[in-house]
């Protein structure tokens, strides 16, 4: 893999071959089949959507609880059993209000990485170049970021020095390629973020 993002004068510029192509796609495309559905029950009611709720508890899937933390600290590291109750409670009145919106600009951020990747002109072999608009490069910066979230929460990746401890994993291992992507993904993020900064 050695795909990453270059500045253009309209945005950013990636050439991908088929297979990094191909592991971006579908990588998208299980989150969103994690984050789930939008809230179209809400038909174009504008009011009806300004105050659905969302839900107060934490999701039990590891992948969505790294997408979605609660928002205040771990009840378990309270000092009592009431400051660990008001934790729960705060947490779940945050999340009530803003899961919902988290959870919709994580899909269509995501849904923008799968249109824009169905939309490269591939050559012969599958590859092509994707181009960004700086506005597309933001949203594509916030996807990348939740598939590598994603790929660590599946990993038991806490910190730097496990993912150091699991790039020494033999090549047979069934982890390693889920590895060398994350590490793949974290470059390509980083390089469309430098697109960023370059353009001012």
């Amino acid at each position: 893999m050695a795909g990453y993002f270059e500045p253009t004068e309209k945005g950013a510029a990636a050439t991908l071959d088929a297979v990094e192509i191909s592991i971006i796609r579908s990588l998208a495309v299980q989150l969103l089949e994690l984050i789930g559905p939008g809230d179209d029950h809400l038909g174009d009611d504008p009011l009806a959507e300004l105050f659905a709720e969302g839900p107060s508890e934490a999701p039990t899937d590891p992948v969505l609880r790294r997408l979605f933390p609660d928002a205040y600290a771990d009840p378990a590291t309270a000092a009592t059993a009431q400051e660990a109750e008001e934790l729960r409670a705060r947490s779940a009145e945050f999340r009530r209000f803003t899961e919902n919106d988290l959870r919709a600009a994580k899909r269509e951020s995501a849904l923008l990485v799968v249109r824009t990747l169905d939309a490269v002109p591939v050559d012969s072999e599958g590859g092509g170049t994707v181009e960004l608009t700086p506005d597309q490069s933001r949203q594509w910066i916030g996807a990348l970021n939740d598939l590598r979230l994603a790929i660590a929460a599946r990993l038991d990746l806490r910190d730097e020095s496990d993912t150091d401890e699991l790039f020494q994993l033999p090549d047979s291992d069934p982890r390693k390629p889920m590895v060398i992507a994350q590490l793949w993904l974290a470059g390509l993020q980083e390089s469309l973020i430098e697109t960023l900064t370059a353009g001012g």
